[in-house]
């Protein structure tokens, strides 16, 4: 199958495409229809289906004889722990879990709480939701209190699986406390928590709400997975909101099925038996799509790890996984190559570890810079794919499809559209651009299966996000342009939200924050370049008339309330006090004109400036900040 012909007919009959897609699932109860458009833009794939993403992942891949395949290796360098699960051992230890859900009043179309670290039972909650219909919410663990309570409060949980604590480098990071503090601040309250206890830091119980997580388990029965329509919710994933308020993305089992089967197959050029590493945490839209669900389902084994490119032990750590365990593929954030491009620039302990068994490498979470696509290529010896995609679509919008003939790929490019997508690039106005034209980069509806079609519990907010701005059009808050190849270069954000390694974070709701400062009058939170994040936000804050306050007194406790509220990996770390904001005439902030200023970036002061003159001011105070390239 070619890539130009797949992607002709994906576009041409998105009906009959996905129809034969959907061909490669084990359903329960084939579809019948394949594609319903709603009134309002939205769409349902596979309405009539029925199904079980666990038994998909699971019961399926040992019906077709790979029972005693590894199907997930846990590797931790923090704890100096290994272990290895076949599939017929991962099925059983999620099927107890699941049972033990059950005794604890969890049921079809309920919500799931995990904040959990990077160990196994953390993918084995997620598929003992999914074999008894459960909704989870994995929450990554390095969020504060206030955001878990955010989140607890919108999904409304009935259960919330968490572990005493989490490891970075040497730290120990006690979840348990945060979990408490969160229950404090949240209205919902779920019925239990169930707490996994790891011997770095024991957990306290609170008697008649709390469980421990190893003896609960002890006398749970297994379930059978539990059939679902395709439409069902498999999760819910949080995403940074421009309001503050986290938007819960809603994924459904059978679109979710059909794009990562394909996706695993077509855009990886992956299949059964080899070994797949997704390098991200189950927190993020990756670690469901390319740590659980995705190689799982294709019957590959996949590497769960614990650790990080640097520090653990140095920066061979990724090399050591990848000879240790014959990995073929992996996907990872160009955060994590340039952290280990930093620490050995000519690549000296990639030279000691045996990567013949990689295929190829797949970048994606934020922009991958020349540089070190370059590098990696040039240190490692392999192909190094750039792609694009989105939690909102949950699997690759652009890419190299390396499992399709005749697909290319073009350094510097996220590369083409992936079949199923009809990416297009659009002005103000909603017209179509030509080539090499910058505009807003868009997807021509119906999107295909496995994007999100709703939010939880608030389907006019997504009609509002995305698909009300441009009518017909999926609105990606993305920009950037197509060359006359049809590849696809998106070159930022055009909403208020910045990538820090890989992470979607709101500059809007660390302005919140800011704000409240008794000293602080106003202020703007930009994305600024990092050459290791990516991006970083900065502060521009306005003191009030006849407010003292030092300088780095003021930094400190700005850098301490982002990072109680929203956690540390916000990285919120810069301050700079300024006299004034650049502003319109009708009083709008331009925050454009700072990222281009912070930035370096050329620029034409707008028309609509009341006062040029705060432009120089802004440059003379952000003249230190490092600059790209």
């Amino acid at each position: 199958m070619t890539y130009q012909h797949s992607y002709a007919r994906s576009i041409a009959d998105p009906e009959a495409f996905w129809a034969e897609q959907a061909d490669h699932l084990a359903w329960q109860r084939k579809p019948r229809l394949t594609l319903q458009n709603n009134p309002d833009g939205s769409h349902r794939w596979f309405a009539d289906g029925r199904l079980n993403s666990c038994y998909l992942a699971l019961d399926h891949q040992i019906e077709q004889g790979r029972g005693e395949q590894t199907a997930l290796i846990y590797d931790s360098p923090v704890t100096v722990a290994q272990q290895a699960f076949s599939y017929l051992q991962l099925r059983d230890e999620v099927a107890r879990l699941a049972g033990l859900l059950r005794e604890l009043g969890v049921r079809k179309g309920d919500g799931v709480i995990i904040y959990m670290p990077m160990v196994p039972q953390a993918a084995m909650a997620m598929l003992a939701c999914a074999r008894i219909g459960a909704v989870h919410s994995v929450v990554f663990g390095g969020f504060a209190a206030n955001e878990l309570a955010l989140r607890i409060d919108d999904a409304r949980p009935t259960l919330l699986l968490t572990a005493s604590c989490g490891l970075e480098f040497e730290r120990v990071i006690e979840y348990k406390p945060l979990v408490d503090r969160a229950l404090q601040l949240a209205r919902h309250q779920p019925r239990q928590v169930l707490v996994l206890q790891r011997p770095q830091a024991l957990a306290t119980l609170q008697p008649g709400r709390d469980l421990d997580w190893q003896q609960a388990l002890q006398n749970a029965q297994p379930v059978a997975p539990v059939e679902l329509d395709a439409g069902d919710p498999l999760y819910i994933m949080y995403t940074s909101g421009t309001t503050g308020k986290p938007k819960g993305i809603v994924r459904e089992n059978g679109g979710n099925a059909v794009a990562l089967s394909f996706a695993m197959r077509h855009i990886y050029g992956m299949q059964a038996g080899d070994v797949w590493w997704g390098i991200s945490d189950v927190g993020w839209v990756v670690g469901h799509s390319l740590i659980v669900y995705g190689p799982l389902m294709s019957g590959c084994t996949t590497v769960f790890y614990e650790g990080k490119p640097i520090r653990t032990p140095d920066a061979s750590a990724y090399w050591r996984v990848i000879e240790q365990y014959r990995v073929n593929a992996l996907f990872c954030a160009p955060t994590a190559m340039r952290a280990i491009r930093k620490e050995d620039p000519d690549g000296r302990l990639i030279a000691g570890h045996d990567l013949s068994s990689l295929r190829q490498l797949f970048l994606a979470g934020e922009k991958l810079d020349s540089s070190t696509h370059e590098w990696l290529e040039r240190v490692t010896g392999k192909p190094v794919h750039d792609h694009w995609w989105q939690t909102e679509t949950g699997w690759p919008v652009t890419a190299p499809c390396v499992g399709l003939e005749g697909s290319a790929a073009r350094p510097g490019s996220s590369n083409r559209a992936v079949p199923g997508y009809h990416v297009q690039v659009l002005d103000d106005e909603g017209r179509v651009l030509g080539p090499n034209q910058q505009g807003a980069i868009v997807i021509a509806l119906p999107l295909p299966p496995g994007c999100s079609q709703t939010l939880w519990g608030d389907h006019p907010r997504y009609l509002q996000a995305y698909l009300q701005t441009y009518p017909g059009y999926y609105h990606t808050g993305d920009g950037g342009y197509l060359d006359d190849d049809g590849f696809v270069y998106i070159m930022g954000r055009t909403d208020d939200v910045i990538n820090v390694s890989g992470h979607r974070l709101s500059t809007g709701e660390m302005e919140d924050l800011v704000a409240r400062h008794p000293a602080v009058a106003e202020c703007a939170v930009i994305g600024v370049h990092d050459d290791i994040k990516g991006q970083v936000p900065l502060a521009l804050v306005v003191l009030k008339d006849g407010e003292v306050v030092a300088e780095q007194q003021l930094q400190q406790e700005l850098v301490a309330s982002v990072r109680e509220q929203i956690g540390a990996l916000a990285c919120f770390s810069q301050v700079r006090r300024v006299k004034r904001l650049p502003k319109t005439r009708s009083g709008k902030t331009l925050r454009a004109v700072l990222r281009k200023i912070a930035d370096g970036v050329a620029y034409v002061p707008p028309s609509t400036l009341d006062d040029p003159a705060v432009l120089g001011e802004i440059e003379a105070v952000l003249a230190d900040l490092p600059r790209a390239g």
